[in-house]
């Protein structure tokens, strides 16, 4: 299935879940709070914008953003929140759409680089990214830490999460370095709702070659936005790539 038909009008008009999951102030808020500060004033584009979740507050901290996007019935559900002049978006997919203009700050959050199936178009993501920036800008990447040493001898799935309602379960294919998201969501009868999503995983260091080729260099990384340690047993990470700039001595050394 293209990522494009996995994004339809019905999941989008499910995905807002507004105060609540990654939509709570405890998640959103530093997401946006180091956005802000990561931009330096600087305009922003937000790849896979989608309903502007980000791209929306972040707007709002008066952050010029801009978004790239795949799917037309997700930015139907943004055009609800924000036009097309307070949040203009670019149709096409993230790793070779172009948006007008050039930007202080990158971004790619809640894990969607991994909607990119396969190696090469994820080194086009960072490429992407590279060409949209000036001197000094930033890629800013929100990923997951693939589970597989959760994976017992001889299976193929983990249960990641278990909430009243709903159980997230990964299916994972370690030749072609694929897993496959399941969410389950249910009430007290009878019946589940199941959505799916295919992704490829990335490991941390595989992350920074890619941008090594995309002649980014690695900032920072930490476990959360809010600048947690980020260490073996990190689900997650936040990590910030900087293009070269002859003003930046983190670049000179």
């Amino acid at each position: 299935m293209q990522q494009a038909e996995i994004w339809n009008a019905d999941v989008a008009r499910r995905y807002d879940t507004p105060g609540t999951g990654m939509f709570a102030p405890e998640t959103l808020g530093p997401t946006v709070d180091r956005l802000a500060h990561l931009a330096e004033g600087a305009a922003a584009l937000e790849f896979a914008v989608g309903t502007g979740r980000v791209a929306v507050p972040l707007a709002a901290r008066g952050v010029p953003v801009t978004g790239i996007e795949l799917s037309p019935a997700m930015v139907e559900q943004l055009r609800r929140k924000a036009d097309e002049s307070a949040i203009p978006v670019v149709m096409g997919d993230m790793a070779s759409a172009t948006a007008p203009g050039t930007y202080g700050l990158v971004y790619l959050v809640y894990n969607t680089l991994s909607n990119l199936l396969t190696q090469d178009e994820q080194v086009a993501c960072f490429r992407n990214a590279a060409r949209h920036l000036g001197p000094g800008g930033r890629f800013v990447i929100e990923l997951w830490v693939p589970e597989l040493r959760k994976l017992p001898p001889g299976q193929d799935a983990t249960v990641w999460r278990t909430d009243a309602g709903y159980i997230g379960l990964d299916t994972y294919d370690v030749l072609h370095q694929r897993v496959v998201s399941h969410h389950f969501r249910f009430d007290d009868g009878e019946r589940a709702q199941l959505f799916r999503s295919p992704h490829r995983y990335v490991w941390p260091a595989e992350l920074d070659l890619m941008a090594q080729l995309a002649g980014f260099r690695l900032e920072s990384r930490h476990a959360d936005w809010e600048g947690a340690a980020f260490t073996a047993a990190s689900r997650s990470h936040v990590s910030v790539y900087r293009l070269p700039s002859s003003d930046d001595a983190f670049l000179q050394k």
